[in-house]
């Protein structure tokens, strides 16, 4: 029930660390601990020491990896306990960042355009911006009616958690919004809403 070929799909490259950034600023969710884990030998002493690593447990499966990123000894760890807090905390470092700085982020599709909603706002450009996805597929969702986002948005089509309404789940996205769009599925025929498909599980 997708349409193909949207070219606002965004596209996550993978996690590289960039050796020549004064510093590494790097925001995690869950699975996405697994992103920056993965680097191996890219993790040395002098890469840690110009690292932060901001981390929620959220979405992890089974414990979190909170305790393996600590153990890294990048120069500042914080675990946030929601991702309230970590955005909170990410505005607070891009606020004081100096030119140099290398953002990263992994997690899940809502978490990476949220984060990366932040870091427009505090005036980077986002191909300068280092993601890869990790965990659930659920989606980020702005209903293009009355304007509300859902979270963690797994079935098309879903009822706008705002004003009811049964929204397809395009592919378009808005970087500005950090969001994907839905649109009224029966908008012409009322209750006319095809059953909902799990497509983002």
């Amino acid at each position: 029930m997708l349409v193909e070929g949207i070219k606002s799909r965004p596209v996550y490259h993978g996690l590289a660390i960039q050796p020549h950034a004064r510093r590494h600023l790097f925001v995690l969710e869950g699975e996405g601990a697994l992103a920056l884990l993965d680097q191996g030998s890219m993790l040395d002493e002098t890469t840690l020491s110009r690292s932060e690593i901001l981390y929620v447990a959220r979405g992890s499966r089974g414990k979190g990896h909170d305790e393996t990123l600590r153990k890294l000894g990048a120069d500042m760890f914080f675990t946030a306990p929601t991702i309230a807090t970590l955005i909170f905390r990410l505005k607070g470092s891009l606020s004081t960042a100096h030119m140099g700085t290398r953002l990263y982020v992994s997690g899940t599709e809502g978490f990476i355009g949220h984060a990366m909603m932040v870091a427009l706002d505090y005036g980077m450009d986002h191909a300068s911006i280092v993601t890869e996805h990790r965990g659930s597929l659920a989606r980020r969702v702005q209903c293009v009616h009355c304007k509300g986002v859902t979270e963690d948005v797994t079935h098309s089509p879903f009822p706008c958690s705002h004003c009811g309404l049964p929204l397809l789940v395009r592919d378009h996205y808005s970087r500005r919004l950090g969001a994907f769009q839905g649109v009224n599925i029966d908008a012409e025929e009322p209750g006319s809403a095809p059953d909902p498909e799990g497509l983002f599980l």
